[in-house]
Order: C-alpha cells, then structure tokens, then sequence
C-alpha cells in the first residue's frame, strides 16, 4: 500500500568537521523521531563511520535511516550517496578514501568525533574530509550507481559546492537521480527558478548540521517503502510513487 513518507535525507554527524558536537548518534534519532520524520540519509562529508551507529540507535524505532556519504569531487561539487546497505556505502567508502588526500587540522576545520551508539567517542578521524577527492563528478556519479545507490546532487541553489555554483550548469550527461534544494528555496520555488531543470527530480532537505536543523527541509514522498527502488520509482513518477511538491 502506497503511503506518504516525510524524508529529511541529508543530515551530517559530528564526524563532520563543520556539524556540532551534540550531532551524536542517540541524539540525531531522537530528533529525527521528535521531528516526525520517517526517513532519514545520513551524509557526512567523505566519510561513514558513524553510520553503523546511527542504524544501531535507530534499530527498534519508528525511523529508516539510509546509510549515505556527502562527496567531494575533484570540481567541488558536492553529491550525496545514498544506499540501502551499509556494506556497499562501505565499499564507495574505500574508494573515497583511496583519492582523499590531506590531514585534518582541528584548530582550523574543526573536530571529526566517531560516536558509538552509547554516546561514548570511540575516536577522531584525521584525514582531511572536508576537502575534495581526486575523483570527478561523472566518476563520483558512476562509481555510486555501480554499488546500487542513488546519486543526488547537493544544494544545487548555493552558491558554493553545487554543481551550478561549480560548473554552471547540469550536464545531462551526469546522470544525477535527483536535484537537491535547500529548505529556504523549497521544490516549488526551484521549478520556477530553474526550469531548465525540468526533466529532473527535486528534494528539499535540512543539511543539517546541528540538533536544532533536523527536519526543518522535509520531502514527503509517496511510495510503498523507505528503500532505494522505491525512492528510485518516485523520482521518476512511477508506478503511483511521486514526490509531493509544494506551491512556487
């Protein structure tokens, strides 16, 4: 039976340098349900480690969390990954990781806090995740869509790291699943500001980086499950899966 989902699928934890500290597994569920939320992607920046956490605090609650990562590419344009399994973010994880280069300064970037499920640090990780990878944007796209993720593009309506503020332009070519907005923009207001972009899928989400964010940039989708097929068919308005889009 097709029902109505709300979805904030692009919130970051503390091993995000530029997340708050109380961005902490335990913490970021209970929000996420506080909020009403039914779906929730966690994205940090390169990096995954606290996914696995974040599931295990989630296991028995109202909630689906999709494993996820925020890339980096070569261009600075920012893409989010998400998967249903947390074994195949693992194995994009490899990949990033491989064409990461750099060094965490934590005086200057800010700190990088792996949490476990029982809020206890389990330890800091020291590359450089706020930086970019050596990967292209297409590569980024392709290497996702290859391990059954869905590839979305960041904040397409900033103005730095998105691939409007990088390249200036969407390559139809790059084969993004769908387009994400900022909760200021909202998918009304980005139909009309871009209306060259009408083939694609819009998402609105909180990006959120602090307890206080989660929720506020919610996508109600109407689908059968919280799972990458099923978000796959409601990006292309398949099969009675849609996303409801709010006026312009």
């Amino acid at each position: 039976m097709l029902r109505a989902f709300r979805c904030d699928l692009h919130l970051h934890t503390c091993l995000s340098p530029c997340a708050d500290l109380d961005m902490y597994p335990r913490a970021l569920i209970e929000k996420s349900i506080n909020e009403k939320l039914d779906v929730i992607a966690i994205c940090d920046h390169n990096a995954s480690e606290n996914v696995s956490y974040v599931l295990k605090c989630a296991k028995g609650k109202p909630i689906t969390v999709l494993p996820g990562m925020e890339v980096s590419s070569l261009e600075e344009v920012h893409v989010l990954a998400l998967f249903d399994d947390l074994s195949d973010l693992l194995k994009l994880q490899t990949i990033v990781y491989s064409h990461l280069a750099g060094k965490n300064r934590e005086d200057y970037f800010g700190l990088q806090v792996i949490v476990n499920e029982q809020d206890e640090v389990e330890g800091m990780n020291e590359r450089l995740l706020i930086g970019a990878t050596e990967l292209s944007l297409d590569r980024i796209v392709n290497e996702i869509h290859s391990l059954g993720g869905l590839a979305i593009a960041s904040h397409i309506d900033r103005p730095s790291y998105s691939v409007l503020s990088q390249l200036g332009f969407v390559d139809a070519e790059t084969h993004f699943d769908a387009l994400e907005v900022s909760a200021a923009t909202g998918v009304g207001r980005a139909r009309r500001l871009y209306p060259e972009l009408s083939d694609h899928a819009f998402i609105s989400s909180s990006d959120a980086h602090a307890i206080k964010d989660i929720g506020r940039g919610v996508t109600t989708i109407i689908m059968q499950a919280a799972n990458i097929s099923e978000l796959k068919l409601a990006f292309t308005q398949r099969e009675g899966r849609r996303i409801v889009e709010d006026s312009p």
